[in-house]
């Protein structure tokens, strides 16, 4: 088995007091020797052997989740590079009760690889009654007034119970709350989900100030220039509207050029209202008497559902569209919108007369 908190204490004995013989650390395994209701007897790696609670432990299947989490990912294309708020577990799957391995200090540096959603782990169960506990002797009513007093009471709350149904309309069902949770790498090579609010991404200073409230998903760097006696770096930044649970990764794309002149970021081209999808890719490709230029690829969705490839190359500091295989700007298919941008369109256009 192995240990699935941060850091446990290995008892001598199974008992309110007892010495400590040893310390084990999350991801260490452990040889079980014995089994109890609430205690394990193990033997640690550096040969100690004592008790341990068994919610501190995880079986052989979670360890091979995660080593096949790990495997699956290894040429997964990194999306974003960012860091630990606090301690985080890391999590097996992408929800708060998923089982948890390994943990991750406040800092630490991570490789965003995917997202995903799922719900939030909110319990609407309600109150229960509270009971009321007399005091004191109750008379019993005989069966006449009892019965009348029902009927006076049946008749009291009737007109009441139907106001009450005219004045409130049904509820429909609330979809349930989402959050957002980010497949990352850790510095250990470790590879499983974090919830998203819970890493920031590492983009500069410079290039965040211009989010304008909007979430960044994920920055590539295209390509470094030289200014005076210094390089600097030219972006592609992917960003979201700020809520949790869209069904897309990201919904606009930016491209920050360093302008040579004023010596500062500019934006060399956007593109807004796109269903967004990882991975995106960045390089460098041989354009002929042109030279090599700085290329990115990223998947957008269409209104067919069809996941399709956008390529893009950078002509200082002009970006421009390449065509790939099969496409064409006439003939290619509409993009899929974000619903909830169709739904502030719709309601903030006016009609001609």
């Amino acid at each position: 088995m192995y240990v699935s908190v941060p850091q446990a204490n290995v008892r001598d004995r199974v008992s309110a007091v007892y010495n400590k013989v040893g310390t084990v650390y999350a991801g260490d395994k452990v040889e079980v020797i014995e089994k109890q209701k609430r205690f394990i007897h193990v033997k640690t790696k550096d040969g100690k052997d004592g008790w341990l609670e068994v919610r501190y432990l995880a079986g052989q299947d979670v360890f091979d989740g995660f080593e096949k989490l790990r495997t699956d990912n290894t040429k997964t294309i990194v999306q974003a590079r960012g860091a630990t708020r606090a301690e985080l577990n890391i999590h097996l799957t992408p929800e708060r009760e998923g089982d948890h391995l390994y943990q991750m200090k406040e800092g630490e540096k991570v490789e965003v690889l995917k997202k995903a959603s799922s719900p939030k782990n909110v319990s609407n169960a309600p109150k229960p009654a509270k009971q009321i506990v007399s005091k004191g002797p109750v008379k019993r009513a005989d069966a006449t007034s009892q019965a009348e007093a029902e009927a006076a009471k049946a008749a009291s709350t009737k007109p009441a119970a139907k106001a009450a149904a005219k004045a409130e309309p049904e509820k429909a069902d609330e979809p349930a709350a989402m959050e957002d949770w980010f497949l990352v790498r850790d510095s250990s090579g470790h590879v499983g989900w974090v919830l998203a609010r819970m890493v920031d991404i590492d983009v500069p200073l410079e290039i965040a100030q211009y989010a304008e409230g909007q979430k960044i998903m994920g920055y590539f760097i295209l390509n470094k220039i030289q200014d005076e006696d210094k390089q600097v770096a030219q972006y592609l930044v992917l960003m979201s509207t700020p809520k949790d649970g869209l069904p897309y990764d990201y919904d606009s794309i930016r491209v920050f050029s360093w302008n040579l002149k004023r010596h500062r970021y500019e934006t060399a081209y956007r593109e807004r209202n796109i269903w967004g999808v990882y991975p995106v890719t960045s390089g460098v490709e041989n354009f002929g008497k042109e030279g090599d230029e700085p290329v990115f690829t990223i998947q957008v969705k269409d209104e067919s559902g069809k996941i399709v490839p956008r390529k893009y190359r950078m002509i200082q500091p002009v970006i421009r569209r390449v065509m790939l295989p099969g496409q064409n700007e006439k003939t290619d298919p509409k993009l899929a919108r974000p619903e909830h941008e169709k739904k502030v369109e719709s309601g903030g256009k006016k009609k001609k007369k």
